[in-house]
């Protein structure tokens, strides 16, 4: 298998196309970067429709139907992919699973979004597939270490962040969760496999206003997958939960539409800003 040079652009770029708008602007990116041909491999009842415009050929499975999916990328002879989007967490308990996805979740001892992404893309890479990591196109979206917004965090916040970003480090290397939400030096949600959303609304319920979300990349990540991701829909939960500050981790965090989400965190007066990890954790 050839393997690309991290600047080097594909003509051709399959994209696994999970929940959201991260492929669609995946898909441009890549387009505007120079690849000739976008290939998204979208999943019934995951993945938005609004894909179609974005992509040259979309490519509809059915979620759990790896050996369909495998098969579908062979017969194109898509060597260099992306995983892009994310997966309802429940539906792993819900899914009618192939032969092929069976088989490889008997490999797994443990299961959870690392192993199953890991198994994932052996199989890819085992029919000559090299998976780029999830942020390829879209390194521009990824945030330096600063202020975001017009807001700073006031000093407890910051505190906040700082007990948050440690909670978040621990918890993601056990595979809990990359998102903590902290209020006034109590940790009032650790993200579970509700996801992100739920975990942000869960604290609003339990401490009221002013919480602290914290979103970090899980320790020892795989970044070819499950890249923390902020968009619109993220400032929706936080607008709900009456949250005053969020802090994302520099360089390895992605911010679709940043313009969008910079104005809305100051039309709430919410803090957003990004934080070296390095600073915070020893």
């Amino acid at each position: 298998m050839n393997q690309l040079h991290p600047d080097e652009v594909p003509t051709t770029l399959g994209v696994i196309a999970g929940r959201g708008s991260y492929p669609r602007q995946l898909a441009r990116s890549a387009h505007a970067q120079g690849v000739q041909r976008v290939v998204a491999f979208a999943f019934k009842g995951e993945t938005e429709r609004a894909i179609m415009r974005d992509a040259d050929e979309v490519v509809w499975i059915r979620l759990g139907c790896l050996g369909e999916l495998l098969d579908a990328i062979k017969a194109r002879g898509i060597t260099n992919m992306v995983m892009a989007g994310q997966i309802m967490p429940t539906r792993l308990f819900t899914l009618r699973l192939d032969a092929k996805a069976l088989a490889v979740l008997k490999t797994l001892p443990k299961r959870n979004a690392h192993t199953i992404f890991g198994a994932i893309g052996n199989e890819l890479q085992a029919i000559g597939v090299n998976l780029l990591p999830a942020y390829r196109f879209m390194e521009t979206e990824m945030p330096a270490a600063g202020l975001l917004g017009q807001r700073a965090p006031d000093e407890r916040e910051q505190a906040d962040i700082e007990l948050g970003a440690q909670v978040a480090k621990a918890t993601s290397g056990l595979e809990i969760g990359q998102t903590v939400v902290i209020k006034e030096g109590t940790v009032l949600a650790v993200e579970g496999f509700e996801g992100t959303d739920e975990t942000i609304l869960r604290a609003g319920r339990l401490g009221g206003a002013g919480g602290v979300v914290v979103k970090v990349a899980k320790l020892g990540h795989d970044m070819r997958f499950d890249i923390p991701i902020i968009g619109t829909r993220t400032f929706k939960m936080l607008r709900k939960a009456r949250i005053s500050c969020l802090a994302v981790e520099a360089g390895r965090t992605i911010l679709l539409e940043r313009e969008k989400l910079v104005a809305e965190a100051n039309r709430l007066g919410i803090a957003f800003t990004a934080f070296s990890l390095d600073r915070i954790v020893p």
